[in-house]
């Protein structure tokens, strides 16, 4: 109490360097010099030690100091030891851990069909615009109708706001060094409003501050007026300060291990904001997420929401690795990297920003499934605690006895409990492919090349493809890619449906992924936000991924992990894109036309032509594995193979018959691993038949006709059989066993 402010920090520091000295020396033990994997994901073996290293929590100056120690000790990352100093990316700058809590926010209004940026909406906030992520949170939709918010030292209420005015008046206070709320103009605020320190006894409220808080009295104390305002209306909830302000009715207060805010704390059922951004670390509850989602509420976690913070300071390292060799080499100087660095900031933040858009895309997916994604959600926690890698308790996940109970009553795991899943999944995924052959595959350059900057593309695209963690950011990048796309607990669903290792999982993923441009067409259905009602757009979104599944699933069951990935997905897509060219000569006239009907659908929804087109084709694309194959062991062209391979599915009635498979509902996941297996088998099926009318010479009409003729009583009794399956009930597991069999007598 004693000391000044500039002792406590000059001891302060001194602890600092101390503490990174020893740090440090650890490094001397070490096999190998490691960090950790990018985007904060934990990785540890005994036998292969990592050293934690990307520490954004400081300031510059304390950056400063622990790369000056790191270059002086000789540790080989030098500056890129920690991130965020003066040669660095500052957070506060970018405003990078707001704007990716922003895009979960985005998200949840646009599910809502609300467009943040162009509708005003009503905002209660937690923190001050000196702050980093609220303040750069609040400057980030000129909507924003503030109408209230508190830190640790005032509480601000604007009952009425001006979206435009109140937006100037927070950026001047965001540019004023160390602003409080006590600095707002309150010419500016409407009216009933004020500004109120935290240390007044108690407050009078005016009849916009009743109605704003719903408190009844004259008087309340501040904390009166901070818990009233938590329970609010409001449209979002946005958590920029420290504490802790959530938790479930069935939590204590001394299970939170917040103090301070104990008195004002409210319970997730309390809540009547419709949405909750979590900028700040533990906001809420684990336990108040679940229960505020549960009743209604739309939120992730603070683990998802602002895990763009985190992820510059990884993008920093690497990039820094990269030009350290480049500089090394003789090829930059510098003084150049650093103004390189600077040049790239913006272009950091999109490749940032990409994954925080990807990743809520992938919540919200799950979400959408509900109970048709729980046995498989069932099927990873129970993996995951065999191998040791989960303990439900710890995470608040729900028990055996209590999923099965959800999978009777027909509910679903709630949005925070998937951000749990989804984080464990891209976990598990990357330990098991950092140590899988498939990181080292020369396809996955591009890949590699496109984590980083496009302006160190030239500059040091040697040194990126030799970066010294390579196979770490090579195995983030898919594990990312494989959940983001199909869904947190697939991965493990393919392993049990198939067998498969998780290189080979990786594998026929991307190659499905790659022959399809699916990449793109995600991209397209991303282009239509704000454009098309939000429930169109998720469909979309479902659809293809499907679509994906369905493709991964037959590329491993057909021996994908044998094959020269780029190669084979070269040879692939060349093959689909002409087989789109040719579409309307390859399937019947009727066929064609109801292909063209749901483009034109699509085309109506703002979805690019040629995009339309595949999503409208899917039925028939996902059919040219199997034609391909069919081509290659008869040695035909794939057009005629095609041909004949529509021919016979219309001929014996295949074609409706797996179009209801694909609305049939299955009693459990392993009847629905079954169901999927005899799906697959009707398309080899339809397979090994095209290869017996097109194995023996001869042009592949007249060998088709010929066939037709020949098995004429067999493909009718064939027919007729499975058209009766398909229209006597919904179809189940055993008419598709029994359909099946009828395919395969065929083909006997």
């Amino acid at each position: 109490s004693s000391s000044t402010r500039e002792e406590v920090l000059a001891e302060g520091i001194a602890c600092y360097r101390i503490f990174i000295e020893s740090l440090l020396s650890i490094t001397d033990n070490l096999d190998g010099n490691k960090v950790l994997p990018p985007e904060g994901i934990q990785r540890y073996d005994k036998d292969d030690p990592y050293l934690v290293v990307a520490a954004d929590k400081g300031t510059a100056t304390f950056s400063d100091i622990a790369n000056e120690i790191s270059i002086n000790h000789g540790y080989w990352l030098g500056d890129a030891f920690a991130s965020g100093g003066s040669a660095g990316y500052d957070h506060k700058k970018m405003g990078i851990t707001a704007r990716g809590a922003w895009e979960a926010v985005k998200r949840h209004f646009r599910e809502m069909n609300l467009d943040i940026q162009t509708t005003p909406f009503n905002v209660i906030g937690v923190g001050d615009m000196s702050g980093d992520v609220f303040g750069n949170g609040m400057l980030l939709s000129r909507k924003i109708r503030l109408r209230a918010a508190f830190d640790h030292r005032d509480i601000f209420i604007d009952p009425d706001p001006d979206p435009e005015m109140s937006y100037v008046e927070r950026e001047r206070l965001f540019s004023l060094s160390r602003s409080s709320w006590a600095d707002y103009d309150k010419s500016k605020i409407s009216k009933g409003g004020g500004i109120f320190s935290r240390k007044l006894k108690s407050i009078v409220l005016t009849p916009q501050m009743k109605d704003l808080t719903g408190l009844e009295s004259n008087k309340a104390t501040p904390g009166e007026i901070i818990h009233a305002l938590l329970k609010a209306p409001a449209d979002l909830l946005w958590f920029g300060g420290i504490g802790t302000y959530i938790r479930a009715g069935d939590e204590s207060n001394e299970e939170v291990g917040d103090r301070i805010n104990d008195s004002i704390r409210v319970t997730g059922a309390e809540l009547r904001a419709k949405v909750i951004g979590e900028g700040a670390n533990l906001g809420a509850t684990q336990r108040g997420r679940i229960e505020f989602a549960l009743n209604g509420g739309r939120l992730n976690t603070d683990a998802i929401d602002n895990s763009a913070g985190v992820n510059t300071s990884d993008v920093e390292v690497n990039i820094k690795i990269a030009l350290e060799s480049a500089i090394t080499g003789g090829r930059l100087k510098r003084s150049s990297r650093n103004r390189l660095l600077s040049r790239m900031t913006d272009e950091v933040g999109h490749l940032v920003l990409a994954n925080n858009y990807n990743q809520t895309l992938a919540l919200s997916l799950d979400r959408a499934r509900g109970t048709d994604e729980l046995g498989s959600q069932r099927r990873l926690m129970s993996r995951l605690e065999q191998e040791g890698h989960l303990d439900r308790v710890v995470e608040l996940l729900p028990d055996e006895p209590l999923l099965a109970e959800y999978q009777a009553q027909g509910k679903c795991l709630s949005r925070p409990e998937i951000a749990v899943l989804l984080s464990y999944a891209k976990i598990t995924l990357f330990n098991e492919l950092h140590d899988d052959p498939i990181v080292d595959d020369p396809y996955f350059e591009k890949d590699l090349k496109a984590y980083f900057p496009k302006a160190m593309h030239r500059t040091a695209g040697k040194d990126i493809i030799a970066h010294k963690l390579r196979r770490e950011i090579v195995a983030t990048i898919i594990a990312n890619d494989i959940v983001n796309r199909t869904g947190a607990a697939h991965p493990a669903r393919l392993a049990d449906e198939t067998g498969a290792e998780t290189g080979a999982i990786a594998m026929a993923h991307v190659i499905a992924r790659d022959i399809y441009r699916i990449s793109e067409l995600f991209d397209s259905i991303g282009s239509l936000d704000n454009k098309v009602p939000s429930e169109f757009q998720i469909n979309r979104y479902l659809d293809l991924q499907n679509f994906l599944r369905r493709q991964t699933l037959w590329f491993l069951r057909n021996g994908s992990q044998k094959v020269n990935l780029g190669d084979c997905i070269t040879h692939h897509r060349k093959i689909i894109d002409d087989f789109l060219t040719r579409l309307p000569k390859l399937i019947n006239p009727a066929s064609w036309q109801a292909v063209i009907g749901e483009r034109n659908r699509l085309i109506h929804q703002n979805l690019p032509e040629s995009d339309a087109l595949r999503f409208a084709a899917i039925p028939f694309l996902s059919s040219v594995p199997d034609i391909i194959r069919a081509a290659e062991i008869t040695k035909r062209r794939v057009p005629d193979t095609a041909q004949v391979y529509f021919a016979i599915g219309e001929a014996i009635g295949l074609d409706q018959l797996l179009k209801n498979a694909d609305e049939a509902r299955t009693d459990g996941y392993f009847e629905d691993l079954a169901f999927s297996r005899v799906v697959g088998d009707s398309g080899t099926v339809q397979r090994r038949l095209t290869v017996q009318v097109l194995s023996e010479a001869g042009p592949w009409k007249k060998r088709l006709d010929g066939w037709m003729k020949t098995h004429t009583s067999d493909i009718t009794r064939t027919r007729s059989a499975i058209s009766d399956l398909a229209s006597s009930g919904p179809l189940n597991l055993a008419r598709l066993t029994v359909a099946n069999g009828y395919m395969s007598d065929l083909a006997e």
